[in-house]
């Protein structure tokens, strides 16, 4: 029997990597559902970030691999267009799943719904996914061919 009946967990998921599959892994662990945000490219502009892949293709992949990982699992995409989505006014998300390097994000959540008169949710805190030399796992890091998206490092071209 899992921990919580709905949880909420957000991302860009521009190149899917390790740290993405772990962070979806330790949510469908833990949920009977997951609603995942998707970060809009709209959003995705305004936060400054350049991702590869425009939203649709991002969503295509992130179902493929979804299904592809997770059978059986149930969940809920919804597109982003601020930090939260659904996890602020949908009273039955228990906890949101975040990284190390997001999990401030989780006090602004239960503050926000403090103020809707919703429970506050549970912070799951899933640590960063290291590659081979020892440094997180980033888009921004696969971007740069500086590890493929399992953390192995790739050869400098020299």
């Amino acid at each position: 029997m899992s921990k919580f009946s709905l949880i909420a967990m957000g991302g860009t998921f521009d190149i899917i990597h390790h740290g993405h599959i772990t962070l979806l892994s330790t949510a469908f662990d833990i949920s009977e559902k997951v609603i995942i945000g998707l970060t809009s490219d709209e959003f995705v502009q305004k936060k400054g970030k350049n991702p590869i892949h425009k939203y649709d293709e991002r969503l295509k992949n992130l179902t493929s691999i979804i299904f592809k990982k997770f059978p059986n699992s149930y969940f809920e995409i919804s597109q982003l267009n601020n930090d939260f989505g659904p996890a602020v006014f949908e009273k039955e998300v228990q906890a949101l799943v975040v990284s190390d390097e997001t999990k401030n994000q989780g006090n602004i959540l239960n503050k926000l719904r403090t103020e809707r008169n919703l429970s506050p949710v549970e912070i799951i805190v899933v640590p960063m996914t290291l590659a081979k030399d020892g440094k997180r796992i980033s888009t921004t890091r696969i971007k740069n061919s500086e590890i493929d998206s399992d953390g192995n490092l790739l050869p400098i071209d020299k």
